[in-house]
């Protein structure tokens, strides 16, 4: 199975849980997800299946888009509700609009520091590995940008928000470094992924969707190839073309002369590879998928 499947995550299992699921669904061997989500979190996961995962590159810098919740009065050590409570709980003592004016300070370009407890690679090896093991983990701050974030609502101790964020931007962070600046700890209770990239909620299916489903109903789900990566046009080629596009050999497309990358078609839904422009119109195949 080729193509990209939309599915959307469960609480309570890895991202890893899930390609293990779609294999044992699908068949398919290869998949790749796009962005991980972490246990507790639920909502878009994007997968690439089969050929379609060597697409993976030209879709990590897609934005996200979440909702959640942020709990007042306690840290963890995993900045979420999965960690363990890093002091004495201490009560809060802010209104709803003192928080917003707090939360002002994450907007724009900043330098964040992701948690110890995540997928980011230290020497290759991931973070959240060494911290399980003892080891003392030093995580380099990121460069990120935070689009939106506003706190909607406080019930209690527990704020509600929406967010969007650059690719590799931690919503954990965020909801810890607020709890420092209310002087009362805080971390991430709930999370809920609403959009990665172009792919939204209504795109997705469920886990039970998905073992329900027969190979053929899932291949019908799956969104159309020219729908994949909008900002790149596309071009359907004769088998002459396609022959020496296959060879990784340059070829002239005159109608898509400015634009940088382009896909590749030879059919309606069969996207043979992603090409760079050269010069002028010329351009090289710089993935070919069959």
């Amino acid at each position: 199975m080729n193509g990209l499947l939309v599915l959307d995550k469960p609480s309570g299992i890895t991202s890893h849980d899930v390609v293990a699921i779609v294999r044992r669904a699908t068949g398919e061997k290869s998949i790749g997800h796009l962005g991980t989500l972490d246990p507790m979190a639920t909502g878009v996961l994007p997968l690439l299946l089969g050929r379609y995962t060597r697409l993976a590159q030209f879709f990590g810098q897609a934005d996200k888009h979440y909702a959640g919740h942020i709990r007042f009065g306690f840290a963890t050590d995993s900045f979420d509700a999965d960690g363990v409570p890093a002091a004495e709980p201490l009560p809060l003592h802010l209104t709803l609009e003192q928080l917003q004016t707090l939360s002002q300070k994450f907007h724009g370009e900043l330098d964040q520091v992701p948690p110890v407890f995540s997928a980011k690679k230290i020497n290759g090896v991931a973070a959240h590995k060494l911290a399980r093991a003892g080891v003392e983990v030093a995580v380099k701050p990121a460069r990120i940008t935070i689009h939106n974030f506003e706190l909607a609502s406080l019930e209690g101790d527990t704020a509600s928000f929406v967010m969007s964020v650059s690719a590799g931007g931690y919503v954990r962070s965020v909801a810890h470094e607020l709890g420092q600046l209310a002087n009362c700890g805080a971390h991430l209770s709930s999370l809920r992924r609403t959009r990665a990239g172009a792919f939204a909620l209504n795109h997705a299916i469920t886990i039970d969707q998905l073992k329900s489903a027969s190979v053929a109903e899932l291949e019908a789900l799956l969104p159309h190839p020219r729908t994949l990566l909008p900002e790149m046009p596309s071009v359907t080629v004769d088998d002459q073309m396609a022959g020496r596009i296959r060879n990784g050999m340059q070829v002239n497309l005159p109608d898509f002369s400015q634009a940088s990358l382009i896909k590749v078609f030879t059919s309606p839904t069969d996207l043979l590879a992603i090409a760079r422009r050269v010069a002028g119109t010329l351009m090289q195949p710089i993935v070919v998928l069959g």
